[in-house]
């Protein structure tokens, strides 16, 4: 569940995993925790933090900051990414697939953390390889990292792209909605 960290510039934070380990001393066991926390403000900005501390709370705050210092902005074509990328981190590869309006994020709970703290609202994806969630929560950092904005690459290639597959499944989906919506009696 996301919770707000910062009321004024509306940024959230979502826990994605607290993890435990123990060194075996004298007097038995000593306990440490970690924890991994994404940040984001819904409109296109997310960042990923990783803490560890004595205690729990101590331990997600530290990620909370750490992922505030590492969040950055990220190009959305409406509700959903710009175009298909896979992302790469360790023995983890995330694929992200947009999706048309009214999809839903269909994702495993880590990889949709980052989406819907992005403000991802319409993707499709698909992991492979270790479903270790710290390593998938980069590979999707790595994923987002890739995407371009159609002015970007327009700019870059130095041509007019004309209207891209995205755009359109966007404003199919938009045209039948408003069709559907007059048609439906009052």
């Amino acid at each position: 569940m996301a919770e707000y960290i910062d009321e004024s510039g509306g940024i959230e934070s979502t826990t994605v995993g607290v993890f435990r380990t123990a060194a075996t001393v004298k007097g038995g066991r000593r306990f440490s925790f970690s924890s991994l926390v994404v940040v984001g403000d819904r409109n296109g900005r997310v960042g990923a933090g990783y803490g560890k501390a004595n205690q729990v709370p101590p331990a997600i705050e530290k990620a909370q900051k750490s992922a505030r210092r590492a969040m950055q902005s990220y190009p959305m074509q409406g509700r959903t990414i710009t175009h298909v990328v896979e992302g790469r981190f360790g023995a983890s590869r995330v694929r992200l697939i947009p999706a048309s309006p009214g999809t839903g994020v269909i994702a495993g709970a880590a990889v949709r953390a980052v989406l819907e703290m992005m403000g991802v609202q319409d993707c499709l994806t698909k992991s492979y390889g270790s479903n270790n969630s710290k390593n998938l929560v980069k590979a999707v950092i790595d994923g987002l990292s890739q995407l371009r904005s159609k002015d970007e690459v327009q700019a870059l290639r130095g041509v007019d792209l004309g209207t891209t597959i995205v755009e359109d499944m966007v404003a199919t989906t938009t045209a039948a909605v408003a069709t559907s919506e007059e048609e439906a009696p009052a």
